[in-house]
């Protein structure tokens, strides 16, 4: 088990290092915007650094809803044969701009899955990150 639970409960809070080390361990992920009280979401491929989560997009939808309203969720979990995990991170994101930011950015290696251009770098501070970890079973029987 990548997490060990006490008192055998199928379900562990993941503190805040538990939690980074599984988004910096991932690639893969999805970013909720809300713009006008409507929520979108978008899978993603990042990467993280110094506890940011960057991701690169084109214009489009995403682009557009979260320069509307920079306050996202992003999450991010994985499925093992008798265990899985998810961590959601609150944050700010702001698309960056300045050269330096974007040279130290290009070091990540932060690569596009699909051959398409995106052309824009995309900077997630947090404000919260939370995680999961559950451990797979039967549901028990209810006491009666």
């Amino acid at each position: 088990m990548m997490f060990e639970h006490a008192d055998g409960n199928p379900v562990l809070e993941l503190d805040d290092e538990q939690s980074w080390r599984l988004l910096a361990a991932t690639q893969h992920g999805r970013l909720v915007v809300s713009v006008a009280g409507e929520p979108d979401i978008f899978p993603v491929n990042y990467v993280t650094s110094n506890r940011k989560v960057y991701l690169r997009t084109a214009p489009g939808n995403k682009l557009a809803q979260l320069t509307i309203n920079a306050r996202v969720l992003f999450e991010t979990d994985g499925i093992l044969s008798a265990e899985a995990w998810s961590v959601v991170l609150r944050g700010t994101a702001r698309v960056l701009s300045n050269s330096d930011e974007l040279a130290a950015i290009e070091e990540l290696g932060l690569k596009t899955w699909v051959p398409t251009l995106k052309d824009f770098y995309v900077e997630i501070t947090p404000t919260s990150v939370s995680g999961r970890h559950f451990e797979f079973g039967e549901q028990p029987e209810r006491e009666i």
